[in-house]
């Protein structure tokens, strides 16, 4: 089951003075920033990132951390960081992470382990932003030439509305592999919940059938017209963005 793979993580202090990744973003803190980034991921009381705490860090900054210090970067270091309660922090390690994959290339032990790494930490990965620049590089990128019905089930079966998104989001890799089967499939898993789909879900989706419809705009009409009707709003317009003004009209209209 997912939920197996997702243990809980403990805070610890041990390595604070060996993990340079984690200094080094903590030594970039702006308080002033951090408040507007804390109102950009809606951490209120009741919005979907309520509770999370910034350092006021923008990503091209961590992607520069990241850059500089991954080859340092251990897996004890990469546990502690996605347990920081500091979102910025546990966008690094998760960069790194997928840098670590990809440095592998033909390392299929550390490549595994890089994979089994972010699955078991997934309750760590908990806005949209960390699933969409971590997931597809690295989960999607790992299933190319893999059954998928991992994917499937997260989206299907995810405990959090991320886990959910992860199933999707990292359908991109196949996408841009030219392989759009599971994009239509998996988004077909979401039209047919039956509560209320959230709207970062609806997103989520949306976006992913765009994507699918560059490839092959025709099918995605295709797909798209006996479905429409029941699809959510927000889902619906994301997907129908490249189309021309006359056909979204039309979607939106009927």
């Amino acid at each position: 089951m997912l939920s197996d793979r997702i243990p809980h993580i403990a805070v610890s202090c041990f390595f604070l003075r060996m993990n340079v990744l984690l200094n080094e973003m903590l030594l970039r803190r702006d308080d002033v920033q951090a408040v507007g980034l804390s109102r950009f991921f809606k951490t209120g009381k009741g919005q979907y990132g309520e509770g999370d705490v910034f350092l006021g860090i923008k990503v091209p900054v961590t992607r520069q951390v990241v850059k500089e210090n991954w080859k340092e970067v251990t897996f004890d270091d990469l546990e502690e960081c996605l347990a920081s309660e500091y979102h910025e922090v546990r966008l690094a390690g998760l960069l790194t992470l997928v840098q670590i994959y990809k440095s592998a290339r033909k390392d299929v032990s550390l490549r595994n382990k890089c994979v089994d790494f972010y699955l078991c930490h997934t309750s760590a990965i908990n806005n949209w932003d960390l699933v969409d620049l971590s997931c597809y590089e690295l989960l999607g990128n790992w299933l190319l030439d893999k059954e998928r019905q991992l994917l499937y089930e997260m989206a299907d079966r995810g405990k959090t509305i991320w886990e959910q998104r992860i199933g999707i989001v990292s359908t991109m890799a196949f996408i841009r592999n030219g392989e759009l089967d599971d994009t239509y499939a998996i988004a077909e898993i979401f039209l047919d919940k039956q509560a209320p789909l959230h709207d970062l879900l609806q997103k989520a989706v949306g976006w992913l059938l765009r994507e699918a419809g560059k490839r092959d705009p025709k099918r995605l009409a295709e797909w798209l017209d006996p479905r429409y009707g029941r699809m959510p709003r927000t889902m619906l317009r994301y997907s129908i963005e490249k189309f021309d003004e006359g056909t979204r009209a039309r979607y939106l209209k009927s």
